[in-house]
């Protein structure tokens, strides 16, 4: 009945912004974008990565979110890579560093990032 997970959405702060960091930096493509006139909501864009979609979503005056890390709802989404060491150093090339980690967990490793708007990426090699 259910397959898997279709697309996570983002309503992030600087729509073209992470839009770029996601496509530039992550290596996600453009699958669609478009504009839609559903207010608050004014445009989405849908990143693919592999089988992945990303909905970004463009709405007016997004607000911010203070919310702890361990509290209920989103909190973050995994992303697998080849070689921890390498895409760590390919983050530092453009600027990101890890917030945590990495770390050796048996048989993988495991760090973490965050997106523009300060949400959380892990980055897990198997």
């Amino acid at each position: 009945m259910f397959k898997r997970i279709d697309h996570v959405e983002i309503i992030p702060r600087d729509f073209e912004r992470s839009i770029r960091f996601y496509t530039d930096i992550l290596g996600f493509a453009m699958k669609q974008r478009m504009a839609v006139s559903a207010p608050p909501l004014e445009e989405i864009a849908y990143l693919a990565l592999g089988d992945t979609v990303l909905e970004l979503m463009r709405v007016k005056d997004p607000t911010l979110s203070a919310a702890e890390p361990w509290s209920t709802g989103y909190r973050m989404m995994a992303l697998e890579v080849d070689d921890m060491d390498r895409a760590l150093e390919y983050l530092a090339q453009k600027g990101i560093e890890p917030t945590w980690g990495p770390v050796s967990l048996g048989p993988s490793k495991r760090a973490e990032i965050h997106d523009p708007d300060g949400l959380p990426i892990e980055l897990r090699q198997w």
